[in-house]
This record gives C-alpha cells, sequence and structure tokens, in this order.
C-alpha cells in the first residue's frame, strides 16, 4: 500500500521552535515574509502543504518550495527579496547622485496645428 510523503519542517535544525516560526510570521517587516513563515507554522501545527496553500491561496507547490528552502537553507532564505521590476515609486524619484537628470520635458501644445482638420475632396 502507498503511504504519501508526510512534508516536516525542520525546525530542530536551525535552533528553532514552531513557536519561534510564529513570532517570525508576525514580526517580519514585509507580507510575504510573513505569509512564508506562517504556512510553515501552521505545517508544524499538523496541516498539510495542500491545506495550507488553500487557505493562503497559493498553489501547493509554492507551499512545498518554501518548507524546502527553510529545512536546506535555514530561515534566512525565506527573507523577501525584491527580484525585478519597476522599483518603487519613492526610489524611482530620487536618483544616485552620480547619475544626470533628465532635462525637463517641453509642454506639448494641446493642438498642433492652427485650424480643424479638413478632408480633401474624393477621398
Amino acid at each position: 500500500m502507498f503511504t504519501p510523503a508526510v512534508l516536516r519542517v525542520d525546525h530542530a535544525r536551525w535552533g528553532q521552535t514552531p513557536e519561534a516560526l510564529r513570532q517570525l510570521a508576525t514580526g517580519a517587516a514585509h507580507q510575504r515574509t510573513r505569509e512564508r513563515f506562517l504556512a510553515l507554522y501552521e505545517i508544524t501545527q499538523g496541516r498539510c502543504a495542500t491545506q495550507v496553500a488553500g487557505r493562503a491561496g497559493r498553489h501547493p507547490q509554492t507551499v512545498m518550495k518554501w518548507l524546502h528552502l527553510y529545512n536546506e537553507h535555514g530561515p534566512a532564505a525565506l527573507g523577501y527579496r525584491r527580484t525585478g521590476g519597476r522599483p518603487p515609486f519613492a526610489q524611482r524619484s530620487s536618483q544616485p547622485s552620480g547619475m544626470p537628470s533628465a532635462p525637463p520635458r517641453a509642454k506639448r501644445p494641446s493642438r498642433p496645428w492652427p485650424g480643424p482638420i479638413r478632408r480633401r475632396a474624393g477621398r
């Protein structure tokens, strides 16, 4: 008979307890980091990764990936790191001191021609 493998959080390897995972979940600065630690905490409380994923609105493989990252690399592996895309607005508005700023854009006239559009006869 086939017995499904049960995924376990190896918190003892990193000198942590389930309560420490819960503290990390409630005290992390970024929402995604909180979500990841809360998922691990729920797994330590007896829920399977699929149940946790369903409650969080995530794909089960995503939660399993978080679990494997934690088990292999520890709590630092679950911290949120921005990996791409446009920088947040606050960072875009302040340029590094060595970068020249672009010249201000000239205001475009609302109408680039002096009169109404006239169509040619026969078209």
